[in-house]
């Protein structure tokens, strides 16, 4: 949620948002906004002037009964009710609405209207170019008895799939060695819900653009997570962290459930794009002037996983119409795929600086201190099918093996080579 006071101060840096946004739709919307809080303080700050007179009026009568002031207290009561009813309607209503603002973006983020303006910032290794025909990762996982995806249709649909043998060793590996990666970067590994309510929800979540992505529990106020961020982020909601304890650096595991729609549709026989997938991810909870320090931190940790499976790799920083309500920067990590003959993007590192905080009202102080709003941050770590595609193509040999990267070999049983083609 965007912190209401910069619309009160300086609505036209919001436009201006926007307009870098490329989200002209919502200049109407934010004009609605700002309509409503007219409405709503006026109507908070003729509440608390009432109150303050029914006050006074009781204290009145307590001294002396008198007919006039009983009949003056009980007209100031039946008009506070009608403000309390009036305020209690428009401050629900003023912050939904109010949810839909995008934040700020960072100064840096690059001005462009959608992926295609996306500007890459680097790239790491040699683009494998293979001296034979690649099979597609379907494919293979199909001949090396490792997957089956027309028995997950059968049983589930579309877009989910049984992974086994090796290849689930390989998922989970990737688990093991992500989480091990981080806690040895400081980070407390932390098993969270898979299933949150509504508020936690909204709370991390652009709610009414994704709410079509989201698997909502049939009769129960409670959702599937699209990822282990929307339950770590939320565990510390209407909390005051100590200021002595941040940053909190958290790394959860968890599957993550997600209904791809419209452009970007679940794969037939594939792991790329699936509506169940594993993933190991990063949050920190930091003080506002730490927030970019970190967002470099995380970005630098994942490529120093992916360096170290020996995946090429290309960063990419999202442009202004591209990115996210909830992000004021990210930048994507976009690995080779050589049978595609392209890069595809296995990664995200958001700062959503205090958007989450506020609609979860996270906060941080010393005792009998002043409180401000945390930040927040979260990136992919691992997420263990594209990195697991990318594993199938970029490592491939001719006979239909593949090669494990060397630093999963610990979490392998000994298995250094996945399968042998039937």
């Amino acid at each position: 949620m965007i912190d209401i006071e910069l619309l009160r101060k300086d609505a036209d840096a919001v436009r201006a948002n926007l307009a870098r946004r490329h989200k002209p739709e919502l200049l109407e919307l934010l004009d609605s906004v700002i309509e409503m809080d007219e409405k709503w303080r006026k109507a908070q700050g003729e509440l608390d002037a009432l109150r303050a007179k029914r006050n006074e009026l009781t204290e009145q009568i307590r001294k002396k009964k008198d007919a006039k002031l009983i009949a003056q207290a009980r007209d100031a009561s039946a008009h506070v009710k009608a403000l309390e009813d009036e305020v209690a309607f428009l401050k629900p209503k003023l912050d939904f609405e109010l949810s839909k603002i995008p934040v700020m973006l960072h100064k840096d983020v690059p001005d462009g209207k959608d992926a295609n303006d996306n500007p890459v910032v680097r790239t790491w290794g040699k683009q494998t170019k293979p001296k034979f025909a690649l099979a597609s990762h379907g494919e293979l996982i199909e001949a090396l008895g490792i997957g089956d995806f027309d028995r997950a249709s059968e049983i589930a649909g579309r877009g989910f799939n049984y992974i086994m043998g090796d290849l689930a060793l390989l998922d989970r590996a990737l688990q093991a060695y992500g989480i091990e990666f981080l806690i040895k970067n400081g980070f407390r590994f932390v098993e969270p819900p898979l299933m949150i309510r509504k508020r936690p929800m909204e709370g991390t979540t652009d709610f009414q653009a994704f709410i079509d992505v989201l698997y909502k529990i049939e009769g129960e106020d409670l959702y599937l997570i699209p990822s282990s961020e929307n339950s770590l982020v939320p565990f510390y909601m209407d909390q005051v962290i100590d200021e002595d304890e941040l940053p909190l650096k958290i790394v959860g595991v968890s599957p993550c459930f997600r209904k791809e729609i419209g452009s970007h549709s679940v794969d037939t026989k594939g792991l790329y794009r699936m509506h169940q997938f594993n993933k190991v991810e990063e949050v920190v909870i930091c003080k506002p002037e730490d927030s970019w320090k970190w967002f470099e931190k995380l970005q630098a940790i994942s490529e120093d996983i992916l360096q170290s499976l020996k995946i090429p790799y290309r960063v990419v920083d999202i442009c202004t119409g591209d990115i996210g309500s909830k992000q004021s920067r990210q930048y994507d990590i976009e690995a080779w795929f050589p049978r595609q003959g392209k890069y595809g993007e296995i990664t995200s590192c958001s700062n959503c600086v205090d958007y989450q905080a506020r609609g979860l009202n996270m906060k941080y102080g010393k005792r009998g201190g002043s409180r401000a709003f945390v930040h927040t941050l979260n990136n992919t770590c691992v997420a263990t099918s594209r990195i697991m595609v990318a594993i199938l193509e970029n490592f491939q040999n001719e006979d239909g093996t593949v090669d494990v990267p060397k630093v999963l070999w610990p979490y392998m049983m000994g298995r250094k080579t996945i399968g042998k083609a039937k």
